[in-house]
């Protein structure tokens, strides 16, 4: 490394860097793990470094090798409908819930968004960071799935990418082929979709029929096929009519009187749910909830349900009072 590339050097990749692990990886907590130690082996191995590649590359072969350390002998991780077919709408359908560290997890924007730039390149990053294309990448191989990104995200050239992986132009080009095979190939329900441009008038009137708990005028935001995650629990729905149906069920409909905060999250507007707490008085953090849009109406509903880890990782209070 040479005497110019200083702290704020590496500092200036940290976000693009830590939306290449969260691909890798599906995890915010796991990629802000692997940037730290990305950072931590480049100074190690400042010594080393002569300038033969860009820093930028430099820094993405290490981050590679970080994420394929992590990867080994580990499970994928997924969202609900990757595990099972979909669930009729009843609450006793609850499964209990897996290990922590399987599921897919939202990410803040801010942690790999640009804030300023090229907007059709910040509009290309958000749409690479969508939980549906994120969970899609988590089916193929490690080293496939590094290839993929780097060569279709990131639009390094093949011979950049085998430089970054440690291989050969032949070997770039057959994961790439392989990846996209794997890819076609899911479900449709696995299969990431094209999403359209946020729609704020569907938003907006979301945001009034959920707070609201109106059935009769959420049903008709969502597409027919429409499905519903709750990590952690395996359990899922698909359909407008099981979706609303499942939101009536005793444990679900506590949810009516709920607040949603804006928040963004992978790409898109989301919203921190805050459930009526009668016990202690106001509301207290339930839910991540990040949707996608397809088609004029909402094609994907996931609620993350891990309110204790995900609210501090966005910022977000721990308990809101209402003033409307």
């Amino acid at each position: 490394m040479t005497a110019t590339a200083t702290t704020d050097d590496l500092e200036f990749y940290r976000r693009e860097l830590t939306g290449y692990c969260y691909r890798m990886l599906g995890s915010a907590f796991e990629a802000d793990d692997a940037v730290q130690e990305t950072m931590l082996r480049a100074w190690k191995a400042a010594d080393g470094f002569e300038g033969r590649s860009s820093l930028r590359s430099w820094l993405y072969r290490i981050a590679t090798n970080v994420c394929l350390d992590a990867l080994r002998g580990e499970k994928r991780r997924a969202l609900p409908m990757d595990l099972g077919p979909a669930s009729p709408p009843v609450e006793s359908y609850m499964r209990p819930q897996p290990a922590e560290d399987l599921w897919v997890t939202p990410i803040p924007d801010s942690r790999v968004v640009p804030d300023h730039g090229d907007p059709a390149e910040i509009a290309a990053v958000r749409e690479s960071v969508r939980l549906a294309f994120v969970t899609a990448l988590q089916h193929l191989p490690p080293r496939q799935r590094a290839a993929l990104i780097l060569c279709e995200v990131l639009k390094l050239p093949a011979a950049e990418a085998a430089g970054v992986l440690d291989t050969t132009v032949a070997s770039v080009n057959s994961a790439l082929q392989r990846a996209r095979t794997t890819l076609a190939g899911l479900p449709e329900h696995q299969r990431p979709g094209t999403v359209e441009p946020e729609n704020a008038e569907l938003l907006a009137k979301f945001v009034d029929a959920f707070q609201r708990y109106d059935m009769d005028a959420l049903i008709v935001l969502l597409r027919d096929d429409a499905l519903q995650t709750m990590p952690p629990f395996e359990m899922w729905v698909q359909g407008a009519s099981a979706i609303t149906a499942w939101m009536t069920e005793p444990g679900p409909s506590l949810c009516a009187g709920s607040i949603l905060v804006p928040v963004r999250a992978n790409g898109v507007r989301a919203w921190a749910q805050y459930k009526p707490d009668p016990e202690q008085g106001g509301f207290a953090p339930w839910a991540l909830q990040v949707h996608e849009v397809t088609d004029g109406k909402i094609g994907r509903m996931t609620f993350f349900l891990d309110a204790e880890r995900l609210f501090p990782l966005f910022g977000l209070r721990d308990r809101i009072f209402d003033d409307r």
